[in-house]
């Protein structure tokens, strides 16, 4: 068993519609030109880099967009949605896989299946309609039912935003491990997306021991700051919890629970004097992809905008030149992703499993990443202002972009 990163690919309908109440990166980016082709190609290039460090890669593909049987739905088409519900439609919110469902891997169920629950992603409207296609390939990807159980999403009574909420700490990915739901309370100004209940069922669903399961509430502060889910501030991967000091509302009872039951846990905590909230959300630190590499050791993938933030990148130069867990930090450039609120870990969704009881079609080498590319290079839109959703001609370039993507790679079942 083995840890694999199952990457959203960008679709051709990426836009900046400024749709995600409470993202700091969405709202303020609202209304400028995107760039669907350059979106796609950075996160095809993510995952290359990702594969030259030895780890293992997968992929998850772009919705339907516009999605017209949503529209159906709502008595519209895609000719006469109001303006109110066009963004909606053509949303290429998919892309960020770790909202894509909650994953507990096979040593941490009762029944020795890894199960996997889809999201309902409630909250917002424009991810709301994701599910039903994300419960298609995920049933189709983990088809082996004596390996894995896939759920569709609980209750939309209950707000739940799949693993961006949800870390795993144990002593190796294959080993039985704590995993630690992170649900909200009040966020200030901003909704609250991950329910407690919505966390408990999934815990239930999974069959997950309850002395192994912990639940946390993020902190109002974080929320109130943009930290819309909890890996915009804390990331885990395996025996290292890293997090900012300001992420859970009531930490020392979080760290001692941690502690209790993993006693080689190790905290990495940035404290707000060294680095701000607001620089944390902006450069998205967390939202980096915490990895142990097959040298040893763990590294950081970070977005380059890490870089760009003084306080931040002075704080993890020194944490790399110290003693602690975290060895090597790498840099990739996902700035359309980032732009609309996304970083590295938002990209992704992990699936510790077994690579050869995984449907082929949705594993990926260089060779598959090159044709993924070559698709993509011929086919997304070069750029995008939100008021081109309006265009007959953009409909049917994203849907025979999507189609030539699923041809390529063999999933016409998905079309």
């Amino acid at each position: 068993m083995r840890e694999i990163n199952f990457d959203g690919i960008i679709g051709p309908s990426h836009n900046y519609s400024g749709l995600s109440l409470g993202n700091v990166a969405s709202a303020s980016n609202k209304g400028l030109v995107s760039h669907p082709r350059a979106a796609a190609l950075q996160g095809v290039a993510k995952m290359r880099h990702n594969l030259r460090l030895g780890l293992a890669q997968g992929i998850l593909l772009p919705h339907r967009r516009p999605d017209r049987a949503w529209l159906g739905e709502l008595g519209t088409d895609v000719g006469t949605v109001p303006p109110s519900l066009r963004a909606a439609a053509f949303s290429a919110s998919a892309m960020w896989a770790a909202n894509a469902a909650t994953v507990s891997p096979a040593p941490d169920c009762t029944d020795g299946c890894c199960h996997l629950t889809v999201a309902n992603l409630r909250t917002m409207a424009h991810r709301s309609h994701e599910w039903p296609e994300t419960l298609a390939q995920l049933r189709l990807a983990f088809a082996d039912e004596t390996r894995f159980a896939v759920h569709p999403p609980v209750p939309a009574t209950f707000g739940d935003e799949g693993a961006a909420n949800h870390m795993r700490l144990c002593a190796s990915h294959d080993a039985p491990g704590i995993e630690v739901f992170v649900y909200g309370q009040r966020g200030g100004a901003y909704p609250v997306r991950q329910h407690e209940e919505a966390s408990r069922a999934v815990a239930r669903l999974h069959g997950l021991d309850p002395e192994h399961t912990l639940f946390a509430c993020q902190s109002e502060a974080a929320i109130a700051a943009g930290a819309f889910h909890n890996d915009v501030v804390a990331v885990a991967n395996e025996n290292v919890l890293f997090t900012h000091e300001q992420a859970f509302e009531d930490r020392p009872s979080l760290y001692a629970a941690l502690k209790r039951r993993i006693p080689e846990i190790e905290i990495v905590e940035v404290p707000a004097s060294a680095v701000s909230l607001e620089d944390a959300i902006r450069s998205y630190l967390f939202n980096a992809q915490l990895v142990t590499l097959p040298t040893g050791g763990m590294a950081l993938i970070v977005p380059d905008e890490v870089r760009e933030t003084p306080t931040v990148w002075a704080w993890l130069e020194a944490q790399v030149a110290g003693n602690g867990p975290i060895r090597r930090i790498f840099v990739v450039d996902v700035r359309q992703s980032m732009a609309n609120g996304g970083g590295p870990a938002c990209l992704r969704l992990r699936v510790v499993a077994e690579p050869e009881c995984i449907d082929p079609r949705f594993l990926v080498d260089e060779a598959k990443l090159d044709r993924i590319a070559g698709v993509i290079a011929q086919h997304w839109p070069e750029a995008m202002a939100p008021d081109q959703l309006r265009e007959p001609a953009i409909w049917t370039q994203m849907e025979r972009a999507r189609a030539a993507l699923y041809e390529e790679i063999g999933l016409r079942e998905l079309i």
